[in-house]
């Protein structure tokens, strides 16, 4: 299946969806709207904007053909990577078209340009609505006799509406009255209870003060992969552990996936440490994250 079919997907569900070493797609929905001049009703919609620099992968891509095609994270970074390539060379001669989201194509000062696809809505709480076109609605002044009519029908519509008001008024404090005795009375009766109750202790107990000492938390962290579900993270958090690292799960990220960690550390350099090891003869695309708990 293209690459192309799982951005479509995945644009329905997330608000970014990050193409390793290409670029992230990212949607900003916009309500409805009404053109007086055309008179059409747009329903509300997910506008789609491209950055370049989004090239970073977040692991939700990668995971979800994994998930989709039963096939390793390794393998489904490998088939990203051949399609970027082939995007790379297209883009060098032609636009570069996909499918319900728009085009990509470099102008005449050699820049990236964005062109979306406006017909196609992600937004899954518009589904099946599409845009509405209406005639006109014209307005006729009313008759000379219908304009005698609408002052006294107004007059008696008035009287009606302050005489049910002070019905209301009415009958509201009446309910306020009824509801302060109540209130009186019980209030009452629970401090004649708490009068005659006494509270004695003889032989109390002394006071132990316990030193609490609070231990400050790692804030650099090696990330191993970030996972759309819970259970890869917990299968690749075991793998780590009996591989012999002190890896784990460091909860969830703005895009909602589980981020899952080699180790932890309290200083950036001894994360960097780390991260240059692992790059070297583990994975590639392990990454430092800041994070406080």
């Amino acid at each position: 299946m293209a690459i192309e079919k799982y951005i479509n997907d995945l644009l329905y569900r997330y608000d970014c969806v990050i193409v390793p070493n290409f670029g992230g797609f990212i949607t900003n929905k916009i309500g409805a709207k009404i053109n007086p001049f055309s008179h059409t009703f747009h329903p509300p919609t997910k506008q789609i904007a491209f950055n370049a620099h989004l090239k970073q992968n977040d692991g939700l891509m990668v995971n979800y053909i994994a998930s989709v095609e039963n096939i390793s994270f390794e393998k489904a970074l490998a088939k990203i990577n051949t399609s970027v390539a082939s995007w790379n060379e297209s883009l060098k001669n032609d636009a570069l078209v996909f499918e319900n989201i728009g085009a990509l194509a470099f102008n005449d000062k050699k820049q990236l340009i964005f062109e979306p696809q406006k017909e196609h809505n992600f937004l899954t709480n518009s589904f099946g609505l599409s845009a509405v076109t209406s005639a006109a609605i014209k307005h006729t002044a009313p008759s000379a006799a219908n304009k005698s009519v609408i002052p006294l029908f107004a007059k008696y519509a008035a009287t009606a509406v302050v005489l049910l008001s002070l019905g209301f008024i009415a009958y509201n404090g009446y309910q306020v009255r009824t509801q302060e005795k109540k209130y009186a009375s019980q209030k009452e009766a629970i401090d004649k209870k708490i009068q005659a109750a006494t509270f004695v202790i003889s032989n109390p107990l002394p006071t132990i003060s316990l030193p609490i000492t609070k231990e400050s938390p790692k804030s650099f962290h090696v990330v191993a992969g970030a996972f759309q579900f819970p259970e890869n993270a917990e299968r690749k958090l075991k793998q780590l552990k009996k591989e012999g690292y002190n890896a784990s799960i460091l909860g969830l990220n703005k895009w909602g996936l589980t981020q899952v960690a080699f180790d932890s550390f309290y200083s950036r350099e001894d994360a960097l440490a780390t991260l240059t090891t692992i790059k070297k003869g583990v994975s590639k695309d392990a990454w430092i994250l800041a994070k406080k708990f």
